[in-house]
C-alpha cells in the first residue's frame, strides 16, 4: 500500500482560501463532493476531534482526521494555505499544509490507521515541508508521494 493510491488530483487544492481553522476544514471537506448535510456532519466530527487536541503536528503541517458514516470508504485530501493560519499546532507555529483523512467507522480493509501513519511518516522527512511549498500542480504533489514511496 502506498499513499499515492489514495489521492486523486481532484482531492488536492494548492490555494486554500480560508482565513481560519474552520474555513480551511470546510474547504477540505468540500473536496470530497459530499451532499451538504453530510458535509455539515463531517465538519462537526472534525471539530469534535480538534477539540480533543489539535491535529497540527508541527513544521507547518496538520492531519485532521476522523471516522464518520458520511463516507463509505477511506477518503483523503490535501490542501495548501498561504499565508499559513493558526491551527493550535503542537509547536505553536502556523500551518500551511493539511492532510484530511476520513474513514467509515467499520472498514473491511482497515486502512485508516496505516494511512494516517504513512502521512505522519512522510511529514517527518526533513525536506517535505519545503517540497510541499514548491509544488505547483496536483500532479507534482502525486509525483512527490510516488517518489517518497510511503
Amino acid at each position: 500500500m502506498e499513499l499515492r493510491e489514495f489521492f486523486s488530483e481532484d482531492s488536492i487544492k494548492l490555494d486554500l482560501a480560508g482565513k481560519a481553522k474552520d474555513d480551511v476544514l470546510k474547504e477540505l471537506i468540500g473536496l470530497f463532493n459530499l451532499p451538504e448535510k453530510s458535509e455539515g456532519i463531517l465538519f462537526k466530527m472534525l471539530k469534535r476531534r480538534e477539540n480533543l487536541g489539535s491535529t497540527g503536528i508541527g513544521r507547518g503541517i496538520a492531519i485532521p482526521h476522523c471516522r464518520s458514516l458520511v463516507v463509505n470508504r477511506l477518503r483523503v485530501a490535501f490542501g495548501r494555505k498561504a499565508p499559513p493560519i493558526d491551527f493550535k499546532a503542537i509547536d505553536d507555529k502556523p500551518v500551511s499544509y493539511f492532510f484530511l483523512i476520513v474513514a467509515p467507522p467499520l472498514e473491511v480493509s482497515n486502512q485508516y490507521l496505516p494511512v494516517l501513519g504513512k502521512i505522519a511518516q512522510l511529514c517527518r522527512e526533513s525536506d517535505v515541508p519545503e517540497r510541499l511549498r514548491a509544488i505547483e500542480t496536483p500532479a507534482q504533489f502525486l509525483e512527490l508521494l510516488s517518489e517518497k514511496q510511503v
